[in-house]
C-alpha cells in the first residue's frame, strides 16, 4: 500500500517538472498576444454569429511554444454587452465573437465594446498568463423586414366642397416598427376601392380626379393601404371617408318634393319648413309665383262632374237650356256616333278628329234664337299648322237645303274664336254687326277652357274661365232675306249644299248635294244654348269654378309687407315683399285645399319661380326654380243602398184613385263607405298577415239624378202614368222629367230631399184590368254615375173584385187591403196603426168562417134524407174549408161574440 502511494507521488513530480521544461529547457512566457486595433462586425437580427472584419485572429511571438504561444480566451469589457469571443483554435489564434441571445434591431442596432485576447501562460495552468492590447469592436445589427406598415389612425373624415379640382384632399401617413431605412420607410400607398374619383401619391396624399357633385354623391369611402420599402404591405387597410359638401347656391331648402292630401281634410300646408337660402347676400325685394298644374286633370282641373243640367241647377242658371251633346240615349240619339273619351272621372267629353258631327233635331231647339241668348261650352284646342286657312266649326245653324246661308255660327279660325250672327231681313234692315272676332292664347294651348258668349244684339260678350273679353274685330253685313227654306243646327261641322258639276250630256248639268264640311278638331263638353236669356257673371264663375287650388292659411298673420294676388281659378299665387324672413314665413303658408268631397285621385305638380332683386349691385344672386307633386289619395268609395218594401199588392180600386197609389212610400237611401282595419301593418317579409274585414260607416252626400224606369212593356199613356206634383220639388235643387219609359228626378241634392221626392211619385191606372202587373227599377247616382246604387226593382200586383161562383168558399176572398211582402234583406216593423188594421181583417175573417159553418150544419141537417152522393158531395165541400180561431177570443170566453155572415 505504502509503495502505490510513494510511486503516483514521484510521477506526479515527474511530470510538473517535464512540462516546465521544453525540450529540455524551461517554460518562459516572453511576448503579449496581439490582436487588430479595432473590427468592425455584423449581425443580422435574429442570428448569433457576428461576421467580423477582420477576422478575430490573435498572435503570440512565443509560438510555438505551448502555452506560451498559444491563445486560451477572448475577454470582452463592455457594459452589458450581449456577446461573448470564443476560441475556435488556440494554437492559430482564431476566434469568433457569438450573440448570447437574441439581437433585435428594434431595440438597438449598433454595439461597440472592448476584447482581448489571454494566452495560456507559463504552463497548464494559466500561471504567468498575457493578454493582448484592448481592440475596439463595432457591431452593427442588420434589420428583417418584419413589421407591417400600420396607419397612424384608424379611420380618416375629410369634407369638400362639390365642383372644385384638388391637388391635396387629404394626407394620410402609415409608419413601419423595423430599424432600417429599407423597411421602416413607407415606399408607397395605393387606394384600393374601384372605380372612385380619387388618386393618391407615394406620400399618402390623395386628390380628386373629376369635380364632385353633391346632388351625385354626398359621401365616399375609400380603403387605402400602404408598403414599405421591401413592398410588404400594411395587413389593414385604412378607411377614408369624403364628404361632399353642396356649394352655397342660392335656392329654396326644406321642402318635399311629394305631398301627400288625404280627401275630406281641408287645406294641407304644402312647405311647412321651407326657406329661401341667399348665401349671405342682401336683398331688397323678393319675388315668388307658386303654380298648381292641373290641366291633366278632368276639364283643367277637379270640377264637380255632374251633368250639365245638374249644374246648371245647382249654379242657379236661368231654365230653358238645352244640352245639345248630351249622353246618348234613345231620345238624344244625334250624340251616338261621336267619339266620347271615357277616360275621364265620369266627365262626358267628345272628341272630333275632323271626320264627326252631328245633326241637332228641328225640335230641340227653336230657330229664332231672339235678341238674347247664350251660347256656352267648354273647349280644348290645339294649332292644326296644315289646316290654317280652314274653318273649324263648333256650332253651325245653316241652310237645310238649296243655300248656304250660315244664320249663326261658331268656330275657329287660324287660332282665333269667331262668332257669326246674321239677322233676318224682317228683324233688322239695316248693315249691323255680324262677326265678332277674339284672338286669345287659350283658344290654341291645348288646355279645356270654359266659353261662353251671352248675346244681347247687337252686343255680343265673351266670357273665357269667367273673365270678359272684348272682340278686337267686329264687321258689319247685310240681314238674311226671308225664305221657306228650312235651317239646320250641327255640331262639329257645318251643313252646307255642295254643288256637283256633272256631264254637259246630263240633263240639267250639276246636281246639289248636302254634307258636312268645316270639321272642328278638338275635343267639346257641355254644349248648351239657352234662347232667350242671357248668363249672368255669378252662375258663369259658379259653372266653371275649380273644386281644388291655392290657399293660404291664416291670412292675417301675414307679416308686414307681403303682397299676394291669386288668378281667378286660384291655381296661381304670386306673393312679394321686402323682408326675407317675412316672405319665408308667407310661403310656409302656402297651401292645396280640394272641396271636392270625392276628388279625382293623382298627381297635381307645383312649379315655384322666385326672382330677387339686390341692393345697388349690377349683377344679383339667380334663384332657381323647384318642382314638386301633391298626390291626391284615393277616396274611399261610397255604397249608396236603396232599400224598401219591394212588392205591392193593391186593389184596382186603388189605382184608378185620384191619389194613385204611392210607390215608394217607405224608401231609405243610405250610403256607407268600408274603413280598411289591419292587425298589423302588411310587409312583404309577412305576406300571411292580411287585412281585416272592412268597417262600414254611414255617410253623408248629395246625389245627381234618381232614374225610375218602367221595366217590360212601356207606360199606356191613354191608361196610365207616373205622376208628381211639382210643388214636391219646390225649395229644392231638384227637376224631373216624365216619359212612357219611366222618370227622372235630377239636380244635386241632398239624399233626404230625393227621398222626400220620390216617396211622392204615384202610380195611376184608369183601366187595371186591361194592364199585367207592373215593375220598376229604381236607381240613384252621384257624380254622373261615377258611383251608383244598387238596382231597387218594385213589383205591382192588383187585386181584380171576385165574381159569386157556385162554391161557398169561394166568399173566403183576399181581403182589399194592401198585403205587404217585405224585402228579404229588410226587416219591417209595423206602425200602430198597421197592427189595428191586421187585427180587424182577422176578425172579419174569423166572423165570416164561422157564419159559413152555421150554413153548413143547416143544410146538413136538411139533407139528412138525401142520397149518399149527394152526401159525398157536401163531404167534400166541408174538407176544403179552414177554421181559423181569433186570437182576440182567447183574451175572455165570451168577452167576444162573433156572429155568422149575413148578420144573424
Amino acid at each position: 500500500m505504502c509503495e502505490c502511494v510513494f510511486m503516483c507521488v514521484c510521477a506526479w513530480l515527474f511530470f510538473q517538472v517535464g512540462v516546465a521544461v521544453w525540450g529540455g529547457k524551461k517554460i518562459l512566457n516572453k511576448h503579449k498576444p496581439w490582436i487588430e486595433t479595432s473590427y468592425h462586425g455584423v449581425i443580422t437580427e435574429n442570428m448569433d454569429i457576428v461576421q467580423l472584419d477582420p477576422p478575430l485572429v490573435a498572435l503570440d511571438k512565443d509560438a510555438p511554444v505551448p502555452y506560451a504561444g498559444e491563445i486560451c480566451a477572448f475577454k470582452i469589457h463592455g457594459l452589458e454587452a450581449p456577446f461573448e469571443a470564443v476560441v475556435l483554435n488556440g494554437t492559430s489564434g482564431e476566434g469568433q465573437l457569438r450573440a448570447r441571445g437574441l439581437v433585435d434591431c428594434e431595440l438597438q442596432k449598433e454595439y461597440t465594446f472592448i476584447i482581448q485576447a489571454h494566452d495560456c501562460g507559463a504552463g497548464p495552468g494559466g500561471t504567468g498568463g498575457k493578454k493582448s492590447h484592448k481592440a475596439v469592436v463595432h457591431i452593427q445589427v442588420n434589420d428583417v423586414n418584419e413589421f407591417s406598415p400600420v396607419f397612424r389612425e384608424a379611420q380618416y373624415h375629410v369634407a369638400v366642397t362639390e365642383g372644385k379640382i384638388y391637388d391635396n384632399i387629404l394626407q394620410v401617413e402609415a409608419t413601419d416598427q423595423d430599424c432600417s431605412p429599407q423597411y421602416s420607410q413607407i415606399c408607397n400607398y395605393q387606394i384600393t376601392t374601384s372605380n372612385t374619383p380619387f388618386a393618391i401619391d407615394r406620400n399618402g396624399n390623395i386628390r380628386n380626379t373629376e369635380k364632385l357633385s353633391f346632388d351625385k354623391q354626398q359621401q365616399y369611402e375609400v380603403l387605402v393601404t400602404a408598403f414599405d420599402c421591401g413592398q410588404k404591405r400594411s395587413t389593414e387597410s385604412v378607411a377614408v371617408h369624403i364628404y361632399v359638401k353642396p356649394v352655397c347656391k342660392p335656392g329654396w331648402q326644406g321642402w318635399d318634393k311629394r305631398v301627400d292630401y288625404e280627401p275630406g281634410t281641408g287645406s294641407k300646408q304644402l312647405f311647412p319648413k321651407m326657406n329661401l337660402e341667399t348665401c349671405g347676400g342682401l336683398l331688397s325685394s323678393v319675388r315668388t309665383t307658386v303654380e298648381l298644374q292641373t290641366s291633366h286633370i278632368g276639364k283643367g282641373c277637379d270640377r264637380e262632374t255632374y251633368s250639365e243640367k245638374s249644374l246648371q241647377k245647382l249654379c242657379g242658371a236661368s231654365s230653358g237650356s238645352t244640352d245639345l251633346l248630351p249622353a246618348p240615349s234613345a231620345s238624344t240619339n244625334w250624340t251616338a256616333s261621336l267619339v266620347t273619351d271615357s277616360e275621364r272621372d265620369s266627365d262626358l267629353i267628345f272628341r272630333f278628329d275632323g271626320r264627326q258631327a252631328a245633326k241637332i233635331p228641328d225640335q230641340v231647339v227653336p230657330q229664332n234664337l231672339t235678341d238674347q241668348f247664350t251660347i256656352a261650352t267648354w273647349m280644348k284646342h290645339g294649332p292644326n299648322p296644315g289646316l290654317r286657312a280652314e274653318k273649324e266649326t263648333l256650332l253651325c245653324n245653316s241652310d237645310k237645303t238649296e243655300m248656304n246661308r250660315h244664320h249663326y255660327s261658331l268656330y275657329v279660325h287660324n287660332c282665333r274664336l269667331v262668332f257669326l250672327l246674321r239677322r233676318d231681313f224682317i228683324q233688322v234692315d239695316t248693315f249691323r254687326p255680324a262677326e265678332f272676332h277674339w284672338k286669345l292664347d287659350q283658344i290654341c294651348d291645348k288646355e279645356w277652357h270654359y266659353y261662353v258668349i251671352n248675346v244681347e244684339f247687337p252686343v255680343v260678350t265673351l266670357y273665357v274661365d269667367g273673365v270678359t273679353y272684348d272682340p278686337y274685330l267686329v264687321t258689319d253685313d247685310w240681314p238674311i232675306h226671308p225664305s221657306q227654306i228650312d235651317v239646320q243646327l250641327t255640331v262639329g261641322a257645318c251643313w252646307q249644299v255642295i254643288i256637283l258639276e256633272l256631264s254637259p250630256l246630263c240633263v240639267g248639268g250639276e246636281v246639289m248635294k248636302p254634307r258636312f264640311t268645316q270639321y272642328f278638331r278638338g275635343s267639346l263638353s257641355g254644349l248648351t244654348i239657352r234662347p232667350g236669356k242671357i248668363e249672368s257673371q255669378k252662375v258663369i264663375s259658379c259653372l266653371q269654378a275649380c273644386k281644388e287650388g291655392l290657399d293660404i292659411n291664416s291670412l292675417e298673420s301675414l307679416g308686414k309687407g307681403i303682397k299676394f294676388h291669386f288668378n281667378p281659378a286660384q291655381s296661381i299665387l304670386v306673393m312679394e315683399g321686402k323682408d326675407l324672413e317675412n316672405m319665408n314665413a308667407a310661403l310656409r303658408k302656402v297651401s292645396y285645399i280640394n272641396s271636392r268631397q270625392f276628388p279625382t285621385p293623382g298627381i297635381r305638380r307645383l312649379h315655384i319661380s322666385t326672382s330677387v332683386e339686390c341692393f345697388g349691385e349690377d349683377t344679383c344672386i339667380s334663384i332657381p326654380d323647384i318642382d314638386a307633386v301633391v298626390m291626391v289619395l284615393q277616396p274611399s268609395e261610397p255604397r249608396i243602398t236603396i232599400a224598401g218594401v219591394d212588392r205591392l199588392t193593391r186593389p184596382a180600386a186603388d189605382l184608378r184613385g185620384p191619389a194613385g197609389l204611392n210607390l215608394f212610400q217607405d224608401l231609405h237611401i243610405i250610403s256607407t263607405v268600408t274603413k280598411g282595419d289591419t292587425a298589423s301593418h302588411h310587409t312583404a317579409h309577412s305576406p300571411s298577415v292580411g287585412f281585416l274585414p272592412g268597417v262600414q260607416e254611414e255617410i253623408i252626400h248629395n246625389l245627381d239624378y234618381c232614374d225610375i224606369l218602367v221595366l217590360g212593356e212601356e207606360l199606356r199613356p191613354e191608361q196610365e202614368s207616373l205622376q208628381l206634383q211639382r210643388s214636391t220639388l219646390l225649395g229644392k235643387h231638384l227637376d224631373a222629367t216624365n216619359s212612357t219609359s219611366g222618370m227622372s228626378i235630377y239636380g244635386v241634392d241632398s239624399m233626404s230631399n230625393y227621398e222626400q221626392v220620390i216617396r211622392q211619385v204615384h202610380y195611376h191606372n184608369w183601366h187595371p184590368a186591361q194592364t199585367p202587373d207592373r215593375k220598376f227599377r229604381l236607381t240613384c247616382s252621384e257624380l254622373n254615375g261615377r258611383y251608383t246604387s244598387n238596382e231597387f226593382t218594385l213589383e205591382i200586383s192588383v187585386l181584380h173584385k171576385s165574381e159569386a161562383g157556385e162554391h161557398v168558399n169561394h166568399m173566403v176572398a183576399p181581403s182589399q187591403y194592401m198585403q205587404v211582402v217585405p224585402h228579404l234583406a229588410m226587416v219591417h216593423i209595423p206602425s200602430a196603426a198597421t197592427v189595428v188594421i191586421v187585427i180587424c181583417i182577422a176578425a172579419l175573417v174569423v166572423v165570416v168562417v164561422l157564419g159559413i159553418y152555421r150554413i153548413h150544419l143547416t143544410h146538413q141537417q136538411e139533407g139528412r134524407s138525401s142520397d149518399t152522393t149527394k152526401e159525398r158531395e157536401l163531404d167534400w165541400d166541408d174538407s176544403a174549408l179552414n177554421i181559423t180561431v181569433n186570437p182576440m177570443e182567447v183574451r175572455g170566453r165570451g168577452g167576444l161574440k162573433t156572429k155568422p155572415w149575413g148578420g144573424e
